[in-house]
C-alpha cells in the first residue's frame, strides 16, 4: 500500500472513531429514555405502563427544562417539571429569573408516571422553536421506551 493510500484509510477510521455515538437517536438511548438535542426531545413521544419512571438526558451543550403544559396534563395528575415547580407559571418565573429548573449538557431529570392519561410538556428557552414533548401513559402499554 502507498503512504496516500494509507493515509487515507487511516483518516477514514479515525473520523469514524471520532463520530461514534454523535448519531445516538431514539431507540439507542442507554440509560435514558428520551434525549435533548439542540431543539427536540428524542424521541418527542413516548408510551409507557403506569408506574414507569421516564429519564430525560440533556444530549446537546444547550440548558434544558421539562416542564409540564399544566392545563396538558390528566386532571388527576401532580403537576412536574425539571426544578419540581408547582405551577408551570412558577417554573416559567423560575427559568426567567434565574434559569431554575435548568437541565445542563449530561445531566437528567427523572418523573414518575401514575396517571393514565397524555402528558404534554416543553422546554422553556426552545417552545417557541417546537421543542415539545407528549408522554403518554396507557394500560396497554407493555415496555419502558428504551425497550421499544
Amino acid at each position: 500500500m502507498d503512504r496516500r493510500a494509507f493515509l487515507r484509510s487511516a483518516g477514514t477510521v479515525a473520523i469514524a472513531a471520532g463520530l461514534a455515538g454523535c448519531g445516538e437517536g431514539s431507540g439507542e438511548t442507554g440509560d435514558y429514555d428520551v434525549g435533548m438535542t439542540a431543539r427536540k426531545f428524542d424521541p418527542a413521544t413516548v408510551e409507557v405502563p403506569p408506574g414507569t419512571t421516564v429519564v430525560w438526558k440533556n444530549t446537546s451543550s444547550h440548558a434544558h427544562t421539562v416542564t409540564a403544559y399544566e392545563a396538558e396534563i390528566p386532571e388527576e395528575a401532580d403537576y412536574w417539571s425539571s426544578g419540581e415547580f408547582d405551577t408551570q407559571s412558577a417554573a416559567e418565573d423560575g427559568w426567567l429569573d434565574g434559569n431554575d429548573g435548568a437541565i445542563y449538557q449530561d445531566e437528567t431529570y427523572e418523573h414518575t408516571f401514575e396517571t393514565v392519561g397524555t402528558h404534554n410538556y416543553f422546554c422553556i428557552p426552545h417552545e417557541t422553536g417546537g421543542m415539545v414533548g407528549v408522554v403518554v401513559v396507557s394500560e396497554d402499554a407493555t415496555a419502558k421506551p428504551t425497550d421499544t
